[in-house]
């Protein structure tokens, strides 16, 4: 019995170094996020994926023109009115960008782009041979709706602009608190705001850089 005993004994510390370890990994283990780090978590990742809704040369531009005109932030008289003319350069190009269309020909096989007008679509490299070889570019109109997105890829590029520290130094290098504010909530109220008027109302076209679609 107490060579049994002794065994009980010397087995038991083991058991126990392992529920201290159990109850130290527990107490180890980060708390879960609160309800509002996660909102914000999500408004974050769904305003990161508006940058997928704007014509894809632009925000390269923006990406890499951004840092050497604001000179990473610190900006001088000169080198601000010229992030000032690239952002609205950058701006106009989302807003005319929305308005251009491609398809891609039954007749010859390569893919046609243009801009939309009110009879139809100017083609960009259209010539005279061609001209058999095309569908019917009526469908490809002018709609209301295309101002509607033009007006939402600005308000998007907007969005991404002032979610930018460079962008937002240059002009602001030091913000008030209020100010702060503004530029940390008001990206992520436009961004949902234009996520949803997206989805509500989608877009038919295929601009330059975006996806062919067939115009058979």
């Amino acid at each position: 019995m107490s060579l049994r005993t002794a065994k009980f004994r010397r087995s038991s510390p083991p058991a126990e170094e392992e529920e201290e370890q159990e109850q130290a990994l527990v107490q180890a283990e980060p708390p879960p996020p609160s309800s509002s780090q996660q909102a914000i978590s999500q408004a974050l990742a769904s305003t990161a994926h508006l940058a997928n809704l704007l014509p894809t040369g632009t925000l390269l531009a923006f990406q890499l023109l951004i840092p050497v005109f604001t000179n990473n932030g610190a900006c001088d008289d000169v080198t601000r009115l010229m992030t000032l003319a690239l952002l609205l350069l950058l701006a106009a190009s989302c807003f005319l960008a929305s308005f251009t269309d491609s398809f891609r020909s039954s007749g010859d096989g390569r893919v046609y782009y243009g801009i939309a007008t009110r009879s139809g679509m100017w083609l960009f490299d259209h010539n005279a041979a061609s001209a058999a070889a095309l569908p019917d570019t009526s469908k490809y109109r002018l709609q209301p709706i295309d101002f509607v997105h033009a007006v939402l890829s600005v308000l998007v590029f907007a969005s991404v602009a002032l979610r930018d520290r460079n962008a937002v130094s240059c002009f602001y290098p030091r913000p008030s608190h209020e100010a702060q504010e503004v530029f940390d909530i008001l990206p992520l109220g436009v961004g949902v705001l234009c996520s949803l008027l997206f989805v509500a109302f989608p877009t038919r076209r295929h601009g330059i850089g975006y996806p062919v679609t067939d115009g058979s």
